[in-house]
């Protein structure tokens, strides 16, 4: 993207976030995060309740100087001591009303250095921030918040009445009535659409009606969204990105976005422990500090980013008499091949992917831009069953990429992993087996559901691994190689490989399965845990080191994206025919290469290697795994054309135009010699 025409964020943006004690590598997280999006401006909680205890005064003489240094902040106090509550609890009223006040005064003493505008409470009109049950006229909070206003102004603060949530007219009007709004030069708002707010009027009708009332009571205060976000607990991330877009054109002087990160699972909400799932999930980090789609976009490009992706969203092929090709998971690497071919062929198709894999967002801007009007474009999750439902209720097909595609992260948390690729799966079982006029399906299963293939004799030869058994060196591993689910990746896989074979005779789907071996060519974004002959390629054309996870000798079979784009066209015709059967699909043993052969062969290309690095063998890694393609070959008749020479030569010169580069290496073929000799030794 070129940096001249991004679309910065606005300097009235802040973000909300708030700080348990303690959580001093989160703040730092968290300020290196504002510093990379160019956001300059922070609310964060100051908890009343928290100051008292053993730790509290110290973490504020931490925090608030640490936060104030970098970015203007707005605290918020808030949460009443226990001891002195009507009630024990943080929601509860004090019991005496100006002890609020006070700890304002004493805040402001210790810490007014380093903040213009203090926020008195927050969510007032909220039973889980403060108990109007225990005060129903709201005389108490007042006198309380009406206090803290006078003595703020008096300490030279301006104030910022505690956002309404929800926003409120009449219990605005009660805080003129209580005398509350002669101290107040700023009302907060919070905005949280269709999480919170079930009948969302938008933000410009929101704070139209709130201006309305100042205007009668002819108040000359501000109005600030202090708080907005929306929970992706449905695992809607686009939805997401699309409410901050709209924050952003709220007509407000100030708005703030929460939050940072999602809430530690471990931990509850306010008063709370799981009540209610929705206030887990605000951030635009997961808990385990993975970004979501919000924050990427906003990383790689501001607001440009996001509205490139908003309108690609939008794009909707007309309707037509015929049903569309479903393809999940289609703006990933096979997805963005195999949808520019449906549609160059003249058929409709829904590419129904979450974007949730770096670099998707690319592939799905350049579909939109080379598929004409043969092209919809729905970002949604697999595990958001209705929305699924829908896309395959107006489908004739299904290509069924959607997944988690890495064993490490399979192995760095399982449940996610199965829940995408295992419970996700089976969702789409569910939805085709339900639908008025089922479609058919081919499902991307993959060799890990062989395991280890710890049975195979194997030797090494030079720079690679070889069967003993000259038959397997001839054909490979066929589909009656026992299954053996190893990795939490495999088993994930595994298991949703056999549930599709086993709708197929259950429920008579018509659907088939391709157990793939290793898959590479144009719009691929490799990376070290999946896709590994592009992430060798990238780390050779950036110059940045190689880690080898085992010896290096292991072997693959390679297939090139357009024969296995061809033999999916050739599946999908064929499908009646092919139900209920397993398919390894690879290059087979005429197109196979260890890890070490590719980088003496992306030498050839590139004309030299970056620093490689060896490492520990890593769970469920094959050491030889080649496909056996003989049983789809004489079912439809398919043979792949690309040699594995040509196909590396042809990702290498495509990474070289993504990234805008010129190609290094020697200009002529790279597979004059098959591979160079390799210089890069094995252990």
């Amino acid at each position: 993207m070129n940096r001249a025409s991004v679309e910065r964020l606005p300097e009235h943006l802040g973000l909300v976030e708030w700080f348990r004690p303690g959580e001093r590598d989160r703040v730092e997280r968290v300020l290196a995060d504002l510093e990379k999006l160019g956001v300059k401006r922070l609310r964060t909680g100051i908890s009343w309740a928290d100051w008292y205890t053993s730790e509290g005064k110290s973490w504020y003489e931490w925090l608030i100087p640490r936060l104030s240094g970098v970015v203007e902040l707005l605290p918020c106090v808030l949460y009443t001591p226990p001891s002195i509550g009507i009630e024990a609890k943080t929601s509860s009223p004090p019991r005496r009303a100006r002890d609020y006040a006070d700890f304002i005064d004493l805040f402001i003493t210790s810490f007014g250095e380093h903040f213009e505008y203090v926020e008195l409470w927050n969510e007032p009109n909220n039973l889980s921030e403060w108990d109007w049950t225990l005060d129903p006229h709201w005389s108490g909070f007042g006198e309380m918040i009406g206090a803290a206003a006078y003595w703020a102004k008096k300490r030279g603060k301006k104030t910022v009445l505690g956002g309404m949530s929800p926003i409120d007219g009449h219990w605005l009007c009660r805080m003129f009535d209580l005398g509350v709004m002669d101290y107040i030069d700023v009302v907060g708002i919070h905005g949280f659409p269709d999480i919170f707010d079930y009948t969302w009027k938008g933000w410009a009708r929101n704070i139209a009606m709130v201006r309305e009332i100042l205007d009668e009571r002819g108040a000359a205060c501000e109005i600030w969204v202090t708080e907005a976000g929306f929970s992706t607990w449905q695992h809607d991330e686009f939805k997401q990105a699309g409410v901050f877009l709209e924050l952003l054109g709220a007509p407000a002087q100030r708005i703030y976005w929460y939050g940072a990160d999602d809430l530690d699972p471990a931990l509850a909400a306010v008063d709370r422990f799981h009540l209610d799932e929705r206030e887990y999930f605000f951030g635009y980090k997961k808990a385990d500090g993975t970004p979501k789609l919000l924050y990427r976009l906003l990383e790689k490009g501001s607001i440009t980013a996001l509205k490139r992706i908003d309108q690609a969203a939008r794009t909707c092929a007309p309707a037509g008499p015929e049903k569309a090709i479903l393809v999940t998971g289609g703006a990933g690497f096979i997805g963005t091949n195999l949808v520019h071919r449906l549609t160059q062929d003249g058929h409709r198709v829904i590419v129904y992917d979450n974007l949730s894999r770096e670099g998707v967002e690319e592939n799905l801007l350049w579909l939109t831009e080379n598929c004409g009007d043969r092209l919809e474009v729905q970002i949604a999750d697999t595990r958001n069953h209705l929305a699924l439902q829908d896309a395959i209720a107006r489908s004739s097909h299904v290509y069924h990429f959607a997944a988690q595609v890495a064993v490490t992260t399979s192995v760095d948390n399982p449940a996610a992993d199965f829940a995408v690729n295992g419970q996700g799966t089976f969702a789409l079982l569910e939805a085709i087996r339900n639908a008025k006029e089922p479609p058919s399906l081919l499902f991307t299963s993959t060799n890990k559901v062989y395991g280890g293939i710890e049975g195979c004799c194997i030797r090494k030869s030079g720079s690679r691994y070889e069967p003993i058994d000259p038959a397997l060196r001839e054909r490979g591993f066929g589909e009656g190689t026992p299954l053996d689910f190893l990795s939490p990746y495999g088993c994930s896989k595994g298991c949703a490989d056999q549930y599709v074979l086993d709708y197929a005779r259950s429920f008579g789907i018509h659907a088939a399965v391709f157990r793939m071996s290793c898959i590479y060519g144009p719009h691929q974004y490799g990376t070290e845990d999946q896709g590994w002959v592009a992430h060798f390629a990238i780390r050779t054309l950036k110059g940045e080191p190689i880690t080898l996870y085992g010896d290096g000798c292991q072997v693959r079979d390679l297939l090139f994206v357009e024969d296995l784009v061809e033999a999916m066209c050739r599946a999908r015709e064929e499908m009646p025919r092919l139900t209920g059967q397993a398919f390894n699909i690879g290059g087979g043993p005429e197109r196979t290469i260890s890890l070490l052969e590719l980088l003496e062969l992306l030498r050839g290309l590139h004309g030299r290697l970056p620093q490689v690095s060896f490492d520990a063998w890593r769970t469920g890694d094959q050491r030889y795994y080649v496909s056996d393609i003989g049983k789809f070959n004489g079912a439809c008749g398919w043979t792949p054309r690309h040699s594995v020479e040509e196909g590396v030569e042809r990702l290498y010169r495509w990474l070289c135009a993504s990234m805008r580069l010129e190609p290094e290496g020697a200009s002529d073929k790279a597979g004059r010699k098959r591979y160079p000799a390799s210089g890069v030794e094995a252990i």
